[in-house]
């Protein structure tokens, strides 16, 4: 954990201190959106809000040059199990940090829009989003190991983030029942 800290502690302190920032971005982009006569600014300004501050810390941390040389790691479950058999701290942070990574995107986008309104759905867009930031690893030669046991850990965090979410998911309103 002191490692974890010690290496990721000022984007940590930073995104903590962006919430103020976003809470009154979130503010003005409701009232901008009610002023274009959107029909759910409140919804969609908290919905886009904190899916981008509770993502940006995760990708920055994602594309953060490592020390190691670049890898591919394309045996499903080889990292994980790998992990789990070593110290249970750094198990804990590399997991759990897996799963945080599009929880806050898995959360919001089905409340942000019925569209999204699906687990499948959800887990299609989660594991495109990781797929993209494990080929920018890789192809950045950032240093660190492309595995796609982190795109299924990514995609079960934002997957299990929606169900979470799901009382507030927004629904499909019937076509024409849409009051003006």
């Amino acid at each position: 954990m002191q490692q974890a800290w010690n290496v990721w502690g000022n984007i940590i302190i930073a995104a903590v201190l962006a919430i103020p920032f976003a809470c009154i971005g979130m503010c003005f982009l409701a009232l901008h959106r009610t002023r274009n006569g959107h029909p759910f600014p409140t919804r969609t300004a908290v919905a886009d809000v904190i899916m981008v501050t509770g993502t940006t810390p995760w990708i920055w941390m994602i594309l953060t040059p490592g020390k190691g040389g670049a890898s591919l790691s394309l045996t499903p479950l080889r990292d994980l199990s790998a992990m789990l058999q070593g110290p249970v701290g750094t198990a804990f942070v590399q997991v759990g940090g897996n799963l945080l990574v599009f929880a806050a995107l898995g959360a919001m986008l089905p409340v942000r829009s019925a569209r999204f309104a699906s687990l499948t759905r959800i887990a299609g867009v989660a594991a495109a989003a990781s797929v993209i930031v494990e080929l920018l690893q890789y192809g950045l030669r950032l240093g660190r190991v492309s595995s796609v046991d982190d795109v299924l850990v990514n995609t079960a965090g934002a997957v299990l983030a929606a169900v979470v979410t799901r009382r507030w998911w927004a629904s499909r309103i019937a076509a024409g029942t849409v009051p003006r």
